[in-house]
């Protein structure tokens, strides 16, 4: 029953920083150890969008793909991730986005979860829980880029 969290504080607006993570569909060009991901159903509701996705871990020879229900909430800069299928037992992941500074924003970021094989979480528990404290930097580093010749909004 691995946890992690972290707050990390960066230069760049809330709204930035959420923008940044709800765009899941370009997750494999930065995140450690995110082979694939694809959106197979997205619903928008008031100001809030329901997406449901795929994504597809590896390591080494290992490959895992795992279906998750992402709920963006941009009023609140929040983003819930609940799991629906795949090699987990459970996990439930949740980023907020602060303001903090001048035009900085503190970035909240957790997870929860479980394998369901337990040869699998000695397999590849100790490589996750890296790759998710390497998850808030790379965003970070990925904000820098993108956001680096743009004014904060």
């Amino acid at each position: 029953m691995p946890k992690f969290e972290t707050t990390r504080t960066v230069s760049h607006s809330p709204r930035q920083m959420f923008d940044l993570v709800a765009d899941v569909e370009r997750y494999p060009e930065f995140l450690p150890l995110c082979e694939a991901l694809s959106v197979r159903l997205r619903k928008q509701r008031d100001d809030k969008t329901l997406l449901v996705a795929d994504m597809t871990v590896g390591y080494k020879a290992i490959r895992e793909t795992f279906a998750s229900q992402v709920l963006l909430q941009p009023e609140e800069l929040v983003i819930d991730v609940k799991y629906l299928d795949g090699p987990f037992r459970y996990l439930d992941n949740r980023w907020s986005f602060e303001p903090h500074g001048e035009g900085g924003c503190a970035v909240k970021f957790f997870i929860d979860y479980e394998f369901k094989s337990r040869m699998l979480g000695m397999v590849m528990g100790g490589m996750f829980d890296r790759a998710f404290r390497m998850f808030a930097e790379a965003f970070e580093k990925r904000a820098d880029t993108i956001y680096s010749a743009q004014p904060s909004a």
